[in-house]
């Protein structure tokens, strides 16, 4: 038995896209900067991918960079956007449960002499816009926030806060790495001058992200110099093999987003009957936000257990699931997202994050979910 319930940390590669991918490894391998046939070819599937990626998003492919992946996005729009305004003491605001492609940045532009303020959050992981209001001085160039939390699903007020940034004249970035494919996002109805995406969340290639700016209203600093790629803004020869499965998978994702939010709904409803069939309502925990979330996340605790010998006996079981942040769960520091929510120990300390996609299905479900329960019976004898 084998059952991979970590798809918040990365999905497999459809098979429509590894498809779609291979010709531009095999015949089309040009540089898209060259002038024959070969770099002509991969020059219009960049194009080609680019016009679609940015259609299936809402902006205009003039506005959209495409990155090694969500992690450089955050990066390129932190540095470039608080670097551009070095002539004063830039402060900028973001949140305590940020992704660490975030919180690690402005940690480093703190370094720097930029002023970071970190918000703090309910114990559903919900920001307040209020918080944000009071938060904002005159100097005050950035607010980044994500749009759907990775370890507990928490959908953060993007439309409230892109209002209170452009009525303030501050630039507003959102990590959306795991809102895509999960929640439509049209960039001609958010007031958003930033977005991070990634194509491996969404059964895409790895190493393949995307960041979209508003050109017309944004100085990015350009981070990584050399060629003049990207419009001089990320240079490096293009990824073209990567990009074109990036918009493969997001158009797969489009053509079957309902289907998908059913399976995901179907799936955290499984799993969350047979935990109170077997463990009772007073036996688990479910972390986040029940009225805004997205249903693909599935946080919960099984207090008198720890996270580390649950995941470990699931996989010994081949459950696959994780402990939070796939960049965070190779150590054993207690989640910083939870803390943040200032949940007992009790729960933070025995939370596993369950995370739904393609491939799986309701039988399969309810065996992980009957399987974790026996195990933490087990485990607090």
């Amino acid at each position: 038995m084998a059952i991979y319930l970590d798809h918040a940390a990365t999905t497999p590669l459809h098979p429509e896209v590894l498809q779609a991918m291979i010709p531009y490894y095999t015949e089309h391998f040009g540089n898209p900067s060259s002038i024959h046939g070969y770099g002509r070819a991969s020059r219009t599937a960049l194009d080609r991918s680019r016009a679609a990626v940015s259609a299936a998003i809402g902006c205009s492919p003039a506005d959209l960079l495409f990155t090694s992946g969500g992690t450089e996005s955050n990066n390129t729009a932190l540095y470039g956007i608080v670097k551009s305004h070095k002539e004063q003491r830039p402060h900028m605001i973001t949140t305590v449960i940020e992704h660490h492609a975030v919180l690690h940045p402005a940690g480093r532009l703190e370094k720097m002499g930029c002023d970071v303020t970190y918000l703090p959050v309910d114990m559903t992981g919900l920001i307040r816009v209020e918080d944000i209001e009071r938060a904002i001085r005159p100097e005050t160039v950035l607010i980044s926030v994500m749009y759907v939390n990775n370890e507990i699903g928490t959908i953060q007020p993007i439309e409230e806060i892109g209002r209170l940034a452009r009525s303030r004249g501050i630039a507003f970035h959102v990590d959306a790495v795991q809102a895509l494919g999960k929640i439509r996002i049209d960039l001609s109805k958010l007031q958003v001058d930033l977005m991070s995406f990634s194509a491996h969340k969404i059964n895409g290639p790895k190493g393949v992200g995307a960041l979209y700016y508003d050109s017309r209203h944004l100085h990015l600093t350009p981070q990584i110099l050399g060629g003049s790629q990207e419009r001089r803004q990320r240079a490096g020869t293009e990824n073209v093999a990567g990009i074109v499965g990036f918009a493969k998978s997001l158009e797969i994702y489009n053509k079957m987003s309902d289907n998908y939010k059913e399976l995901a709904i179907g799936c955290r409803s499984s799993m969350d009957a047979v935990f109170h069939e077997e463990l009772g309502p007073e036996g688990f925990v479910v972390n986040g936000n029940p009225e805004h979330g997205v249903p693909h996340i599935y946080n919960v605790s099984f207090p008198g257990v720890h996270t580390e010998t649950l995941l470990m006996s699931l996989d010994l079981e081949g459950i696959a699931a994780a402990s939070g942040s796939a960049c965070s769960s190779g150590s054993l520091e207690l989640s910083h997202v939870l803390r943040a929510m200032q949940l007992p120990e009790s729960v933070s300390g025995s939370a596993v994050r369950f995370s739904f996609g393609l491939g799986n299905s309701i039988d399969q479900i309810q065996t992980a979910a009957r399987t974790t329960a026996t195990i933490v019976k087990r485990l607090r004898k």
